[in-house]
């Protein structure tokens, strides 16, 4: 898990059993000398699988916010989730656009912000994180 020199990372997926289902949450933050800062493995009820991805990059990157980071990388295996803040993709789902409007906010408070898709392979630490969440619901 490589981050760039003054970079903090933050790595987030969502998971649903079904679609919608219950749902969970999982990222990994990462400081900008590769130090894992946070964890986040949380439940969310139920939701659709592109709810869970935009609230676990919420999280995700909340929670770099608070840490202190400046610049963030945030990367993640849902190419609609990236598409959509790289405003390659509109937005139409109400409930993701409300989602959406946080991202966007977020993503002003830092000095720099970029979003990248990832292969799911190289995401396995917030899929884990989320679907160990969802395990300990009981989903």
């Amino acid at each position: 898990m490589a981050t760039v020199e003054g970079w903090w990372v933050v790595y987030a997926d969502g998971a649903s059993r079904g679609n919608p289902g219950p749902s969970a949450i999982g990222a990994a933050i990462f400081d900008d000398e590769n130090r894992e800062r946070h964890r986040i493995s949380e439940a969310i009820g139920r939701a659709t699988n592109n709810v869970a991805e935009y609230r676990a990059a919420i999280a995700g990157v909340e929670a770099a916010l608070a840490l202190g980071a400046r610049h963030v990388e945030l990367r993640m295996d849902s190419e609609l989730v990236v598409r959509q803040l790289d405003s390659r993709y509109k937005v139409r789902n109400p409930v993701l656009k409300r989602l959406f409007a946080r991202m966007k906010d977020l993503r002003w408070r830092f000095a720099s912000f970029r979003a990248v898709a990832i292969p799911r392979e190289d995401n396995a630490l917030a899929d884990k994180l989320a679907n160990q969440a969802l395990d300990r619901s009981g989903a």
